[in-house]
């Protein structure tokens, strides 16, 4: 029943807009047709992964197809826990389409973006539920074209079509890497299936090999730091809801692609779970610390997908060192925390780019340091984004703590470990301590800078609220950070039986989640932390109507204006001078001297650490070196014709037996 309606799911999405493609550009049904058949689709898709949580029993189905051999398609714990955010956010980012992409206002681009929409939904679906390499391949590259033509949709726009290549290119890379990790897999193993390997069936170094390519394919998908330079100008230049489902959901496809590969592989050693937890640790401080660079709203939250992909895979490496020195607690704590943050952060952050999106179809810009006080004129974006911003920097009484809080638990439980492999790990510990906190300042930032204070320029000043089909999504997502939040014991029997399935441990020897982590306590002190904040509230509103009520930051001033008010640039400065030997700020403030100053500024801008420091200035150089190659290049066809007819001569002296020519001279 679970897969069948998973595959019913699957259908349905994949053909959601190609109704539309029938009816005219300007029609209204083209974007409602789509959108109930997305919704139908995440209902059925939904409902069928949450049979297959609750009943982990793993269902296959085999497609008699030659070419595949074994090929099936499966649902079991693993597999279901991914399909939850597949099918959510491709369900509530249609209905939000509708308010942020209305068709008449965007005839060019509104059918692409439904049959596209509908198509990067269904390739994640298919290559989650695979259990064969082929199948996995074809899920991987429906989800990876539809993505570029998602990315470029507005593909008028230069930067838009450079982020679209920069992104092919990066995600081809990956397919290519996939192809050789699957031929070793294949030489190896001697089937496409993706199937448990038996112990000592593999050798060290063919496992080794495996997990590299494995690593390097997933990773590139993922955003992990230094192999993230695509993600930054993809989540910019993508409309909102696409920008939420690319960051929520999308990077989740390397994550999973990289647990499905070591739940198959036996006795991994410890070099694995320490390179994860390095990677992790590197993709999470340097994530947030170029995060707070930043001064475009969604290039900000960009970093921050990176810093938490890098929170993902401490509690992955955590994991794995659990599974190579035989700690089955640091297993259980480290699992618990990366497959929750998967979905924490598909809800927090795909809320926070709802939020930004909201932002900038009130106001028609993303840049901070332009907006400003609009939390009057915006009210539930506001209540909303901050209920995000709370949860990504991992704070208490939402989504975010209690995924995080595994990981550290499970650091601090590796240190009181006898030996150096618990001293080793627990520095992990006070890593993820600095990342939440530099997390709070930069949200700090941008929650000041775009919602309190009074407006900056003409389009803050006349923002207006995001119609209901954007705020329903965002109030939905924002419940489910609360829910996690306050009742993290409701999930513990599938983080159980996902856990599980990726360990492989049996029934009777495997740890469950309420036995190493007290989670009704927990949920005791979120939930009277969520009563003493409401109380706070309700106080300070009532004392609020009966006392006057002043401007935002006005420092004492009679006549404030907002060029009094910090700006994110200006906050922030302090701490990215800190971190300047690696963020490489560009710009700089004018000096204010005399009794009557010229008007000053301060503008600061940091390029990517790889993209715009090593890829783009190698391909120029690339470029300057073989400039000489040009001149063979000049359009004429007769040259074309003479490169042809030399290519075709080489070609056929390799049928020239020249060694037994050479022998023959010799012997004369």
């Amino acid at each position: 029943m679970s897969l069948n309606l998973i595959i019913v799911a699957l259908l349905f999405t994949a053909v959601s807009g190609l109704p539309g493609l029938m009816l005219s550009r300007a029609s209204l049904w083209s974007q409602r047709i789509a959108v109930a058949c997305m919704c139908l689709g995440s209902l059925a898709g939904l409902i069928g992964a949450g049979l297959g949580l609750y009943n982990p029993m793993t269902t296959a189905v085999s497609f008699p197809w030659p070419a595949m051999g074994d090929s099936l398609i499966g649902v079991d714990a693993l597999s279901a826990f991914f399909l939850v955010p597949i099918f959510l956010m491709g369900g509530l980012g249609s209905i939000y389409g509708l308010g942020y992409w209305p068709q008449r206002r965007y005839p060019r681009t509104g059918k692409r973006l439904h049959v596209f929409w509908g198509g990067l939904v269904a390739g994640m679906a298919l290559l989650v539920i695979s259990k064969h390499a082929i199948a996995f391949l074809f899920g991987w590259e429906a989800m990876a074209l539809s993505a570029f033509f998602l990315v470029s949709l507005e593909d008028h726009r230069p930067e838009c079509r450079k982020a679209g290549l920069i992104y092919l290119m990066a995600t081809h890379i990956g397919t290519l890497t996939l192809f050789g990790l699957f031929v070793c897999w294949r030489w190896a193993t001697g089937s496409y299936g993706l199937h448990p390997v038996a112990n000592d069936a593999l050798s060290l170094s063919v496992m080794n090999g495996i997990f590299f390519l494995a690593l390097l394919a997933f990773s590139l998908k993922a955003g992990v730091m230094p192999i993230h330079f695509w993600l930054p100008g993809a989540h910019t230049q993508a409309p909102s809801h696409v920008s939420a489902i690319l960051s929520g959901v999308v990077l989740k496809m390397g994550i999973y692609g990289l647990l499905r590969i070591l739940s198959l592989l036996p006795n991994p050693p410890a070099t694995w779970g320490g390179l994860l937890l390095v990677l992790g640790a590197v993709s999470g401080l340097f994530g947030v610390v170029f995060a707070l660079g930043q001064h475009d709203l969604k290039r900000l939250l960009a970093y921050h997908s990176v810093e938490n992909i890098g929170i993902i895979l401490m509690g992955m490496g955590l994991a794995m060192l659990g599974r190579s020195f035989n700690h089955p607690e640091w297993v259980v704590l480290g699992m618990a925390g990366c497959l929750l943050h998967v979905w924490n952060h598909s809800f927090f952050k795909s809320l926070l780019f709802f939020g930004a999106g909201s932002v900038v179809h009130a106001t028609g810009t993303r840049q901070i340091d332009r907006l400003g006080g609009l939390a009057k004129p915006m009210p539930w974006t506001a209540a909303m984004f901050l209920v995000g911003a709370v949860a990504i920097c991992g704070l208490p009484p939402l989504n975010g703590f209690i995924s995080e809080w595994f990981v550290f638990l499970g650091f601090l439980r590796a240190g009181t470990t006898i030996g150096t492999s618990g001293s080793a790990v627990m520095i992990g510990a006070p890593i993820l301590a600095m990342i939440g906190a530099l997390a709070v300042a930069c949200f700090v930032k941008v929650y000041g800078a775009v919602f309190l204070g009074t407006a900056r320029t003409s389009g803050a000043a006349h923002a207006h609220e995001a119609p209901f089909s954007m705020r329903g999504p965002m109030l939905f997502l924002a419940a489910a950070c609360a829910v996690i939040g306050l009742a993290p014991v409701l999930l513990s029997p599938i983080l159980d039986a996902v856990i599980a399935n990726f360990s492989g441990a049996t029934e009777a020897s495997r740890l469950s989640l309420t036995s190493v982590a007290p989670l009704k306590i927990i949920s005791a002190i979120s939930i009277w932390l969520l009563v003493c904040i409401l109380a706070l509230w309700l106080f300070l509103y009532l004392i609020g109507r009966v006392r006057h009520r002043g401007l935002t930051w006005d420092c004492g001033y009679a006549q404030p204006t907002s060029r009094m008010q910090y700006t994110a640039s200006s906050f922030a400065q302090m701490i990215v001078s800190m971190f300047s030997w690696i963020l490489r700020p560009r710009g700089g403030q004018q000096q204010v001297s005399g009794a009557f100053p010229k008007p000053a500024g301060m503008h600061t801008h940091v390029d990517d650490v790889v993209l715009d420091r090593v890829i783009v200035p190698g391909f120029h150089d690339l470029e300057q070196r073989f400039g000489w190659f040009r001149r063979f290049q000049q359009g004429l066809t007769q040259n074309y014709m003479l490169y042809i007819l030399i290519t075709v001569i080489l070609m056929l002296s390799t049928l020239i037996p020249f060694k037994e020519i050479f022998a023959f001279l010799i012997a004369r």
